[in-house]
Order: structure tokens, then C-alpha cells, then sequence
């Protein structure tokens, strides 16, 4: 096998722009286009070798490997397999063949935004994805329609280009990627023109998704398949929707319980009253029960979130604000004060520590 410095016409040592240089004008002389000849078109495709090895520092590295000068000959031991491709770079590949243009896609992350009442029942939604998906025109393969991969002239559809180390054990067989083909075996002479040879192209495209009740902010749901359309044809990834339930100004979430204050005024408070309110889901008929204080909780069953695991719903937690008017024109203060003689009330006197209404109805709704 011909040596790449020789083949190139430099020194060992070599610089990169020297290596560069040289094979630039080598090019020149033996390109098809130029110089037809089959004899030149062989030197041609062992000067690209040449480069392809020689610019690589890691290639280069591993090709230096053996040196000039011997050390020990102990003889030509053959190739012993993985045991020297580990200390001379063979990379594992002889023994596999060429590698597979076709790979999985890449996995894809969305973020879903909903309103908390979407959530309560779960919604359906088409959701556009901008993404690659598989060439129509060449349906993945990579090559213009009417062509196909041809096998590669340097390895000979291996993959690999194996050559003779000397070494301190003697001359081994190494093996290393064919620079032609990239170790795929194959070349693409005439690439897709749509896709330039990637068998993909990016692309939105339409995802319909049903989500399902009961889902928080931070959830993921799993799509399998579709993600990305791998290379060369390759198998989607797969796609993750991350949902964020937005915030809503008079329902909060606890659970699969919903919360929310009502404010209730004072004679209400005293006499009860029957409301209506409007939930997520629809109206609701609210009892206020005479003497109803604040903080105290109103339990609706079955009217919260749809839970995502099981069956049923929720409750809906109504914390109750009985609201003491701040303005009274004269009557109404004397009527107030009418009813205060009737009623005798305790003078107001110390109790125990409160943390404030709104700690207070927290406490009530987890409890």
C-alpha cells in the first residue's frame, strides 16, 4: 500500500497548509475533468485518500502510528481483531462492516399553553410543528430520483481501509474509516437535489393531539414517532409536549380540587341567601346559610378537575369574605345601633392568634 506522504509528494513532518497545498495541486493534474485517463483516475482517488488522512489530525495521528524504524520485528501476526484495533484505531469497524446512512430522528420538546377550564375536561388541539420530515422527492434515499448509491472504489463497500502497522509486536493489520466514503460503503454520485442529500427536509407540519383532563403545568406527554424524520430515510424521534396551564383570576388549583372566593355582604352574612355563580363548567346554586362567617368553606363535590388518574372529579372550594360596610348615612347607622342594643354583644376581647383571613381560608381549603 502506497505511503500518503509519498503519495502527496511531502515530508513527514509535514505542515497542515503544506498537506493542503500539495494535494491542491495534485488535484489540478489528475482530475477527470482534466487528465481522463484510467491511470490518473486511480492516482486521483488515492491522492484524495491521502488527504482525507492526512488533514484529519486524529487520522493523521493514528496512520504516524507505526513510524519509520522498526524496534522488533517479530513477523506479520495478522490481524488479531478488536484486542489491536483498541491500541492501534481501528474504531471497531472491520469486524461490522459499513455504518448505516440511516439514523433516528431527533426527539422534540413543544411547549402547550391551555386555560385552566381546558383543563378540567381535557381539549383537543392541531398543533403545527416546525420540524424535518423524510424528502418527497426522493423518498429518503438520498439520491436524485432514477439513481441509487454506488459502491465505493477505495473500500470496496467495507467501510474501512485496513493497512500494515509496524509496530513493537511486529506488522498488524489496522483498520480506520474510509476518508471516501465516510465508512458508509457507498457514495451518492448524483444527490437529491431537494434535500441535497440529507434524505430530509425542514418543513411545518400538523400534529393533532387530544390532552387529556387533568393535566398541571410541567407535565410532559409522549408522542412516539413524532419527532424528526432521521437521515437517509431513518426513523422519527419522538415528541414532547410540556404543558403550562395559564393563570386565572378568580380560580386557582389545589389538586384536582379548584378554589375560589366569594364576598358576601354583612346582611347576607346574617339572614342567608341563595347565589348563583359562574364556574368553569357553568352556573352553580350557592346556599349561604344565616350566621355564615368568614373563612368558613363551601363544598361543591364533583365539580373540580377531572382527574387524570382514576375516574371522578374534583370538589370546588368556595372560601366565603362576609364584607362589613365602610360608609353609612345616618338611618342605616341608627338602625345598626338598634340592633346592636338588641343584641347585647360581648365587649370585643383578645383571642387566639389568627395569621389574617387569607391564611385562614388556606388553611381551611387543605385541611
Amino acid at each position: 500500500m502506497a505511503d500518503h506522504y509519498e503519495v502527496l509528494g511531502v515530508a513527514r513532518d509535514a505542515s497542515v497548509d503544506e498537506i493542503k497545498k500539495a494535494y491542491r495541486k495534485k488535484a489540478r493534474q489528475l482530475h477527470p475533468d482534466v487528465n481522463p485517463g484510467a491511470d490518473a483516475s486511480e492516482q486521483f482517488k488515492l491522492v484524495t485518500h491521502a488527504y482525507d488522512v492526512l488533514s484529519d489530525p486524529q487520522q493523521r495521528q493514528k496512520y504516524d502510528m507505526g513510524g519509520q524504524g522498526g524496534g522488533f520485528d517479530g513477523g506479520n501476526f495478522g490481524n488479531f481483531g478488536d484486542i489491536f484495533e483498541t491500541f492501534f484505531g481501528g474504531g471497531g469497524q472491520s469486524s461490522r462492516g459499513p455504518r448505516s446512512r440511516r439514523e433516528r430522528g431527533q426527539d422534540a420538546l413543544l411547549r402547550v399553553e391551555l386555560d385552566l377550564d381546558e383543563v378540567i375536561f381535557g381539549t383537543h388541539r392541531e398543533i403545527e410543528v416546525d420540524t424535518a420530515i423524510v424528502c418527497e422527492t426522493c423518498s429518503g434515499t438520498c439520491c436524485q430520483p432514477g439513481t441509487s448509491p454506488v459502491t465505493c472504489d477505495i473500500c470496496h463497500g467495507t467501510g474501512n481501509i485496513q493497512r500494515a502497522v509496524r509496530s513493537l509486536l511486529g506488522n498488524v493489520m489496522t483498520s480506520s474509516p474510509c476518508g471516501s466514503c465516510r465508512g458508509y460503503g457507498t457514495i451518492i454520485a448524483t444527490p437529491c437535489i431537494t434535500c441535497q442529500g440529507q434524505g430530509r427536509v425542514r418543513a411545518r407540519r400538523t400534529v393533532a393531539v387530544d390532552i387529556p383532563a387533568g393535566v398541571e403545568t410541567g407535565l410532559r406527554l409522549q408522542m412516539p414517532g413524532s419527532g424528526e424524520a432521521g437521515p437517509a430515510g431513518g426513523p422519527n424521534g419522538d415528541l414532547y409536549l410540556e404543558m403550562k396551564v395559564r393563570h386565572h383570576d378568580v380560580f386557582s388549583r389545589d389538586g384536582d380540587d379548584l378554589l375560589c372566593t366569594i364576598e358576601v355582604p354583612m346582611t347576607d352574612a346574617i339572614l342567608g341567601r341563595t347565589t348563583t355563580i359562574k364556574a368553569l363548567d357553568g352556573d352553580i346554586d350557592v346556599v349561604l346559610k344565616p350566621g355564615v362567617q368568614s373563612a368558613e368553606v363551601i363544598t361543591i363535590k364533583d365539580r373540580g378537575v377531572t382527574k387524570l388518574r382514576g375516574s371522578g372529579r374534583g370538589d370546588l372550594k368556595i372560601g366565603v369574605h362576609v364584607v362589613t360596610p365602610t360608609k353609612l348615612d345616618h338611618k342605616e347607622r341608627e338602625l345598626i345601633e338598634q340592633f346592636a342594643a338588641r343584641h347585647k354583644a360581648p365587649a370585643p376581647s383578645l383571642s387566639h392568634f389568627q395569621q389574617g383571613l387569607f391564611a385562614k381560608l388556606r388553611d381551611r381549603f387543605i385541611s
